[in-house]
C-alpha cells in the first residue's frame, strides 16, 4: 500500500531555529544509529520512519558507520526514500556523519580531508541523494590539523554535498576553534551534536551549552535518555532486546543499583507531572531552549510516539528541577567522554 503521510502531521510538532540559520528543526529528532541495520525486518524501519513524519519529526540523522554493519543503516533508509518518502525529499532534513571506523587502513577513519569528502560520497551514494541537509565531523581528529578537517566540510558544502555542516562531541574550546575557522572560510558552523541527558551533564561542566549560544550555533543532543536507562526498561532487569544485554553501546556495568534508585525516583517525579519518564527526560534536555531538538532512537513506533509526546509539556518548576538535581547528582554517564576531552 502507499504510503500518504498524515494531513496533521506539522501540527503535532514544534519546530526551533537552529542557532541565528534559516533552518528550523522538530523539538524531537529520529536518530537511525540503532535497529536500521540487518539486525532489524526491513518494515520496522519503515513503520518508525512513517510514524516520525506521520508527527511532524522531519530531521532523520544518520552516520556512515551505522548499523550493523556499518553502512547499512543508510542503505535501508535510502530505500525508505524511495518507497515511502518519495516526493517528500525538500520536506526532510537528512543528516550523516564521518569520523568513525568505516572501512580498512589509515584512511577509514578519524578527520583527514581524503577520509571526510571520501566518506561523503559513500554516504550519498548508500542513500541515493544527491546531497545531504547536513553533515558533521563526528568525533575530533588529535592528530589532523583542525583547519583540514573543517576545509574538507568547506569543501563539502562548496561543491554540493551538502547544505550545512556541523561537529559532534566537540568540547567547548574546540567548538569555538572550528566555528572560527568555518566562518573564516564562509561556511558557517550549523549545529553541534553533543551526547548530553539527565545523568550526563559535561555539556554544562564543560561550558558547550554556553558556547553554542554566544556563537549562535544549534545544537541537537544524542543520548537524551542515556540508551534507555532513562525509560522503565531495566528497572526489572536487563531485558535480552535491550543494547545492554546484545553488546551494541551500553556496559551493562553501567545500570547499577545505585543508577536504578536515581531512575525510579525520577519516574516518580515523571507520573507526578503526568508524563513518561523517557517524556520528562526529553522535556528536560528540552527546557530551557538552549538545546534545539532531541535526538532519539527506537526499536518500534510506539517509542516514537510516546517521546513525541515529551513536547506537551516542557515546562519545570524550580522545585521540580532541584529534584531532579538532587536525584541524579551522583550520575555520571558518559561514553564520548575522550572524544569531548581532546
Amino acid at each position: 500500500m502507499t504510503y500518504t503521510p498524515a494531513e496533521d502531521r506539522y501540527s503535532k510538532m514544534i519546530y526551533r531555529r537552529c542557532g541565528k540559520s534559516g533552518v528550523q528543526l522538530p523539538a524531537i529528532s529520529l536518530g537511525l544509529w540503532h535497529n536500521f541495520g540487518h539486525d532489524t525486518p526491513h518494515q520496522v524501519k519503515r513503520d518508525i520512519c512513517r510514524t516520525a513524519f506521520d508527527h511532524g519529526i522531519t530531521h532523520f540523522d544518520l552516520a556512515n558507520n551505522y548499523g550493523p554493519p556499518p553502512g547499512s543503516a543508510e542503505e535501508a533508509f535510502g530505500e525508505i526514500l524511495k518507497t515511502d518518502f518519495a516526493g517528500y525529499r525538500d520536506e526532510l532534513i537528512i543528516s550523516s556523519k564521518a569520523g568513525y571506523l568505516m572501512w580498512n587502513g589509515p584512511y577509514g577513519e578519524w578527520g583527514s580531508r581524503k577520509s571526510v569528502i571520501a566518506s561523503c560520497d559513500q554516504s550519498l551514494k548508500r542513500m541515493g541523494l544527491d546531497y545531504v541537509d547536513i553533515f558533521y565531523s563526528h568525533r575530533f581528529d588529535p592528530d589532523t590539523p583542525l583547519e583540514e578537517t573543517m576545509t574538507a566540510l568547506d569543501h563539502i558544502v562548496r561543491s554540493g554535498r551538502a547544505q550545512y555542516v556541523g561537529i559532534s562531541s566537540y568540547n567547548s574550546q574546540r567548538t569555538r576553534e572550528a566555528y572560527a575557522i568555518l566562518k573564516s572560510l564562509g561556511t558557517p558552523l550549523l549545529i553541534h551534536q553533543p551526547s548530553y541527558n539527565i545523568l550526563n551533564r559535561w555539556v554544562e561542566h564543560d561550558g558547550l551549552k554556553e558556547t553554542l549560544a554566544e556563537l549562535g550555533v544549534g545544537s541537537i543532543a544524542f543520548t537524551p535518555l542515556a540508551q534507555g536507562i532513562l525509560t522503565k526498561k531495566y528497572l526489572s532487569g536487563i531485558p535480552q532486546d535491550s543494547r545492554a544485554a546484545q553488546g551494541k553501546s551500553l556496559d551493562p556495568a553501567t545500570i547499577t543499583e545505585r543508577a536504578l534508585a536515581s531512575v525510579r525516583a525520577l519516574d516518580d517525579l515523571a507520573q507526578a507531572r503526568g508524563q513518561t519518564l523517557a517524556q520528562m527526560a526529553l522535556a528536560w534536555v528540552l527546557r530551557d531552549g538552549g538545546i534545539t531538538t532531541a535526538l532519539i532512537g527506537a526499536s518500534r513506533p510506539e517509542q516514537v510516539i510516546d517521546c513525541a509526546g515529551a513536547i506537551q509539556n516542557l515546562q519545570f518548576t524550580p522545585d521540580e528541577l532541584a529534584a531532579i538535581d538532587r536525584i541524579a547528582r551522583e550520575e555520571e554517564i558518559n561514553l564520548w567522554a575522550k572524544s569531548s576531552a581532546e
